[in-house]
């Protein structure tokens, strides 16, 4: 009796030691983009920073980012990054990129500033990211958001 209970308690060790070898498991999640901060210039560009948010459990390069802006009702334009930029495991990073909106979204913003209130923004990304040894990938999304005037920061909206 105590023969076939040793072995099975070898059989039970055995299975969840090989349980364990196999590692963590590897999950590519869709990344994700907003704008973290927008920053009106003098000349009436906006240096837009990008928050990249990596949901995965591998790091994740982004190779690419095309986002169609609107603010408020207005279509700002198409704005394009080539971040080349790694974002660990479940992480984010910022990349700023330069932008030349449309005149009727630099009203609607500068507005915005003006009154001192909150600002809603729409994003429609295509985003091409690959998980760490991986293939590139396209990622589409949409996404809406807001934006509000940063005390002590003229010109400036998170």
């Amino acid at each position: 009796m105590r023969r076939q209970w040793r072995w099975a308690i070898a059989g039970v060790c055995l299975t969840m030691l090989s349980a364990c070898a196999s590692g963590p498991v590897k999950r590519v999640s869709e990344p994700t983009v907003g704008i973290q901060e927008l920053e009106v210039k003098a000349d009436g560009r906006w240096s837009v920073q990008l928050r990249l948010q990596n949901f995965s459990s591998v790091p994740m390069r982004f190779d690419d980012v095309s986002l169609e802006v609107k603010v408020g009702d207005q279509a700002a334009g198409t704005l394009h990054a080539t971040p080349a930029l790694t974002v660990g495991p479940e992480s984010a990073d910022i990349a700023t990129v330069e932008f030349a909106p449309t005149s009727a979204a630099r009203i609607v913003v500068a507005d915005a500033l003006a009154e001192r209130r909150t600002l809603k923004y729409e994003l429609e990304a295509t985003i091409i990211a690959a998980a760490k040894d991986g293939r590139p990938r396209d990622y589409t999304i949409k996404r809406n958001s807001a934006l509000s005037p940063v005390p002590g920061r003229p010109g400036v909206m998170r």
